[in-house]
Formats: C-alpha cells, sequence, structure tokens
C-alpha cells in the first residue's frame, strides 16, 4: 500500500482525503435530484459495485436499500478462493482470512454397509487443490463481508453512506440519446416519521441489485426463467453439542431413508451451519405452504445423523428455502433486436439476474464478480476513459458465467438431493459418485474455472504458449516474487488493486535488462516516448504516468543480481507533485523458496511476454515484448484518446 505520495499525513492511511462533495454524499437523509449512479439493493453485489465506485471523487454514486439498515446475520456464508482474491484488491482479504473459519478437508458420510440405518465416514478430501491460489476457501457471516464494504465506502474520498428505508416504486428510461440523466426513479420511504414520502432521483446509470424479487428486473420486463426442483431445503445456524466426530469439517451426509445434510463450520469455533434434505415438494406446492418450522430441521438433522446425536442449545438464523436454477437472457435494459443501435442505462446484478441451490457456495462469491465486471466499466465511461460501447459487455460476459454456474448448480443439487444407491433402489446415486463430482469440480467451486470467451476485451490466444500459466480470459493467476528494490517478498497479484486501472506484466527474456538493446528496454521506449504508445495515448496530461495503465516488469535473475541503477525510466516513475520516485514496479522470482514465477506459470524464458490484465484481474491479452503494434491496438480499440 503506497501513501504520503502528495505529502506526509498523519493518522490512518486507508481514509482517504475527501472531496469537497462528501458531505453531499454521506448524507444519508435525503437523496439527491441527480447522480452519475444510483445502485438499488446493499447485498454483496450492491456493495461491491459501491466500494468500487466510491473510489473516484468525480463519479456521484448512491446506494438506496429497502431494509432499515445494515444486514446483520444470516444468508450468505461461503467465500471462494477467488473472491478472496478479489478481497485483497479491496484491501480486506488479510482481515476477513484471520476472522474466517478455513475449509482445509471435506468430509462424506454414507449409510453404514453393515448396518443402513447408521451413517459412516466413507470419504475425506483436501478443499482446494495444492497451488490453486494464495487464498484458502473460507466461511465467514454475509454480513461481516458487508461491514468491510461499508468501511471501505466510509473512508473513501466520497465517504459513501447507504441510504436504508427505501423502496424502489418504479423506474422509466428516456432513450433520447441526448439526455443526460435518463433514468428517472421513484423511490417511496418506509423510516419513522417519514413513512409514505417519495423522493424521484434522475440517473446517468441505474443498477439493480435488488434480489431474487427485483423491482428493477420487473421494471424491465425481464424474467428469471427456468425450472424448480420442487426439493424443499432448511437451513439453520446453531450452537448444539455433538458427538458427531466431523462438526468441525465440512461434511456431506446421506442417509439410508431420512435425506441428506450439510454441515458448514463458522467462524468463531463453535458455530455450525446446517442445510437440511426436507420432503419433496410436490409440483404444484411451495415452501410457504408446509408450515415448517425449525422444531421440524432440527429433529430431521438428528435423524440423519444417527447414530449420532446433537443437543441445539440455540438457533442463530434459520429459513427454509427451495432449490430452482433460474436466469435472465440478458442482464441489461436493451432488447437484442436493439443492440447494435441503443446502449445500455440500467443492469442487474447477483440474484436479481440468476439464483440457485446455496449448495456449491456460489450465490454471494458469483454476484460480486458480476458487479466487480461492471464497476471498471461504469468508471471508464463516466470518467471519459471508454465510449459507451464498452458497458454491453457486461451482459455478454457476466450471462455467459451465469449460465456455466446454471448447469453446474443442477446437476449438483441433483446428486446431493438424491436418493442414495442401494440393494433396494438400485437407481439411487452412488456417494462415491458424489465425492468423485465435487474432487472434479473443485475448481469451479473455488470460483477459479471462469473464463471469458474471445472479445473486443478478449484475446483469441495467438501467443497464449508464451504464458502458458496465464490463461487467456481467466483471473490473473498470482505468484510469490520479490519486490527489487527492498527485498519485500510479496504476491505478484496483490498489487492489483479496485481503482480502475489496467496492469501490463512485463516478463523479461534472458538478456540483460540494462542493455540497451533489451527487450524490456526498448518496451519501455516505447510506452514512455513513442506516439503511438498506448500509456500516452491514453493518459490525460497532468495525470500520473501510471494513472491508467500501470507497467510492472518481472526479472528472470535473483534480487541480488539485479540493480536499480541503469534501469528504463519509466520502471521509476516520477509521480504526485513533488515528482517522488515509484520504486515498487521491478520485481524478481521467488528463489529462496523455490517458487520461480517463470517455471510456476510457464513463461518462455527464452522471449518473454507480456500480460494485459484487465481492472477486474482477469487476463485479456498475451504478446510478444516486441509486439508493440498489438499492443497499442488492443488498447485503442476499449480506451479513448486522451492527448
Amino acid at each position: 500500500m503506497q501513501f504520503h505520495l502528495n505529502g506526509f499525513k498523519t493518522g490512518d492511511p486507508v481514509v482517504q482525503e475527501p472531496n469537497p462533495d462528501a458531505a453531499f454524499l454521506a448524507d444519508t437523509d435525503s437523496l439527491p435530484e441527480d447522480v452519475d449512479v444510483l445502485i438499488v439493493g446493499c447485498g454483496p453485489a450492491g456493495l461491491t459495485l459501491a466500494a468500487q465506485l466510491a473510489a473516484f471523487p468525480e463519479i456521484r454514486t448512491r446506494i438506496v436499500e429497502q431494509k432499515a439498515g445494515p444486514l446483520q446475520l444470516g444468508q450468505a456464508d461461503g467465500v471462494a478462493c477467488r473472491t478472496m482474491e478479489m478481497f485483497e484488491a479491496f484491501g480486506f482479504a488479510e482481515r476477513l482470512e484471520k476472522e474466517a473459519y478455513w475449509v482445509n478437508e471435506t468430509t462424506f458420510w454414507k449409510p453404514d454397509p453393515a448396518s443402513p440405518d447408521k451413517i459412516a465416514r466413507s470419504g475425506r478430501v483436501q478443499d482446494v487443490e495444492d497451488g490453486l491460489s494464495e487464498f484458502p476457501h473460507v466461511i465467514l457471516n454475509q454480513a461481516r463481508v458487508h461491514d468491510f464494504y461499508l468501511e471501505i465506502m466510509r473512508n473513501s474520498p466520497n465517504r459513501l453512506e447507504p441510504n436504508y428505508s427505501r423502496r424502489l416504486v418504479n423506474l422509466e428510461v428516456d432513450y433520447d440519446p441526448g439526455h443526460e440523466r435518463p433514468v428517472t426513479v421513484h423511490l417511496e420511504r418506509t423510516d419513522p416519521g417519514h413513512e409514505g414520502e417519495t423522493e424521484t432521483v434522475r440517473a446517468k446509470y441505474v443498477v439493480g441489485c435488488d434480489g431474487a424479487r427485483s423491482v428493477v428486473r420487473k421494471a424491465l420486463g425481464r424474467e428469471l426463467k427456468g425450472d424448480s426442483a420442487n426439493q424443499a431445503w432448511g437451513v439453520m445456524d446453531v450452537l448444539a453439542v455433538t458427538d458427531f466426530p466431523d462438526i468441525r469439517f465440512k461434511s456431506l451426509v446421506q442417509s439410508a431413508r431420512e435425506g441428506s445434510i450439510l454441515i458448514i463450520p463458522r467462524e468463531g469455533g463453535y458455530l455450525v451451519r446446517i442445510y437440511v434434505e426436507l420432503d419433496k415438494l410436490r409440483p404444484d406446492e411451495r415452501v410457504a405452504n408446509r408450515n415448517i418450522t425449525v422444531e421440524h430441521l432440527i429433529a430431521a438433522a438428528g435423524r440423519i445423523l444417527h447414530p449420532y446425536s446433537i443437543d441445539v442449545k440455540e438457533v442463530a438464523w434459520w429459513s427454509v428455502y427451495e432449490i430452482g436454477q433460474r436466469l435472465c437472457d440478458k442482464f441489461d435494459d436493451v432488447p437484442t433486436e436493439d443492440a447494435s443501435s441503443r446502449l445500455p442505462r440500467v443492469f442487474i446484478a447477483g440474484d436479481a439476474c440468476h439464483t440457485h441451490s446455496p449448495k456449491a457456495g456460489q450465490g454471494m462469491n458469483v454476484s460480486m464478480q458480476d458487479t466487480f465486471n461492471l464497476g471498471w466499466k461504469l468508471a471508464h465511461v463516466l470518467k471519459g476513459l471508454s465510449k459507451p460501447d464498452l458497458l454491453a459487455s457486461y451482459s455478454a460476459e457476466r450471462q455467459a458465467i451465469a449460465q456455466n454456474l446454471i448447469d453446474f448448480d443442477r446437476e449438483w443439487a441433483k446428486l446431493v438431493s438424491a436418493p442414495v444407491k442401494s440393494d433396494s433402489n438400485p437407481d439411487g446415486v452412488d456417494p462415491a459418485e458424489v465425492q468423485k463430482y465435487f474432487v472434479q469440480h473443485g475448481r469451479y467451486t473455488a470460483g477459479t474455472a471462469s473464463r471469458y470467451l474471445p472479445s473486443v476485451l478478449t484475446g483469441g490466444g495467438e501467443h497464449q504458449h508464451l504464458a502458458e500459466g496465464f490463461q487467456i480470459g481467466m483471473r490473473f493467476h498470482s505468484a510469490p516474487v520479490v519486490r527489487l528494490a527492498d527485498a519485500k517478498p510479496l504476491q505478484l497479484g496483490h498489487v492489483i488493486k479496485a481503482d480502475g486501472r489496467w496492469r501490463l506484466f512485463a516478463f523479461a527474456g534472458r538478456d540483460d535488462p540494462v542493455a540497451g538493446t533489451s527487450a524490456i528496454r526498448l518496451l519501455c521506449d516505447f510506452l514512455e516516448k513513442d506516439a503511438s504508445s498506448p500509456v500516452l495515448r491514453h493518459t490525460a496530461e497532468g495525470e500520473d504516468i501510471d494513472a491508467v495503465i500501470d507497467l510492472r516488469v518481472v526479472f528472470q535473475q535473483g534480487h541480488r543480481d539485479l540493480a536499480l541503477a541503469g534501469m528504463p525510466s519509466l520502471l521509476q516513475p516520477p509521480k504526485g507533485r513533488y515528482g517522488l520516485r515509484d520504486y515498487e514496479k521491478l520485481f524478481c522470482p521467488d528463489l529462496k523458496s523455490g517458487c520461480d514465477i517463470f517455471d510456476m506459470r510457464g513463461i518462455d524464458r527464452g522471449k518473454g511476454c507480456v500480460v494485459i490484465v484487465r481492472p477486474d484481474q482477469y487476463v485479456a491479452e498475451v504478446l510478444p515484448l516486441e509486439a508493440f503494434e498489438s499492443l497499442s491496438s488492443y488498447f485503442n480499440r476499449i480506451l479513448k484518446r486522451r492527448q
């Protein structure tokens, strides 16, 4: 983390200087008439977007929520490895990691062959494969995730705070291209003393993160389409005394006749979440018609765990729901037939456009990835970095990801809910098949298997062989490095922050990096001096040289074998009002630990390469170091010329 760039400041460095509009943006008593972005819903998707946009002083963002205040407990709790990588970009992964429960291993239980009315452990596997991420799979109350985001918003230049007790009544879009703020939103206040009062807000863009019953989605005329498995599940967070030996492991328990439960230990050492399979619903039946109580859930869990007992002392939260996989065909307000003539103004994200079962722990994770994808694109357009056409890529990219999630969840939910195979039920599912499926799809459940298809934003892979471990269209897979200037070991991916900037990671070949003809020097000279350089073309006069595109270089030599003297000036650029030099752009392999990033990520040692990474941590393209024209061409498609 860098600070003191524009002068020494005392106090907490995460609390940024407020901009002149900070008081206006933090006003929770009333809403302004005009904003740039209005976010509807303070769930994980909405807060991810709000936290990202709050970092940009020039963007007027507000977020509204129907509930009276912040979430306190319950709902989602699984945080995938990929999501932890994203949280690192926001700056709170380490705090969350310390507080959360770590899912290290998963156990599987099935009917005991010798006594089918009892359960017996049938398998035990490592939850996340080695080397998949530098972060673990963890469990933490969703409300704490919200707390971290709310803190980021309060500490941002905009001091952004949610406006609670606001119910969205409707919205209209004026598609006149000359209308600066074409979306008109009508809200009703529900807080004491203001009940029934209405507010009208005009916005350039509106993002509906308002859940499965989304009013924004309905206003767009979009539908969640799909089917329900007609299977009811209950969930409860409990403090209990039990002799079940795996109560502190993530465990899938399948009984012979009583159904299944999924046990998820929670943070703090004592709390545990239990998902309980309930009776099949009739095609026309809904959970609300069943009058299911928490006592039903406790009793069902007790039957499934036989011969073990469970004595529930306290229920912190519980709910009952139906499994269903549903998806919208588009995640914005532009009809497919108008895609070539109209630009999106309203978007939906998270449960507003895709719903599924919580068995794979993907709901909150995928929802936050939705708005991490959208946030930098909105910022680019609103700051004048990109044309509004960029926003059409949000629906195209995230709808495909959500479809993959729906397909996976349908198969996984079916396996978990299926009766156990036995002599009396030969059509059932063998528990060994469930365990095998879990292991085979570990990368998917970790969130690291998502891949964007070739597009304006994602290259076609012509030069993928130069960096096999940085797959184009997939998240940037971090690896250990050592910073040259101060010998600090760190993860290379952690330099990617949620600040809307692009990253160029240049991996040097074997040649002497300080030589006048080295590929790295030629690349730096091009980026710093050539008129066609994307760094020069897309950075406005007066901005720091890395304000839009941030170049980092990784050499093959050990950090003690190189010196800063003689390195290209672009790698030690003057920044800020004093022209202070940035010494944090040069790295070497972590040879002491044996973790050589060139070997770990399959980088061509002879030629080296450039890896373009999007602001949302996804690899956009891999190019040769000398491919100057291709590098410029990539950014010219996305960014506007600014000088």
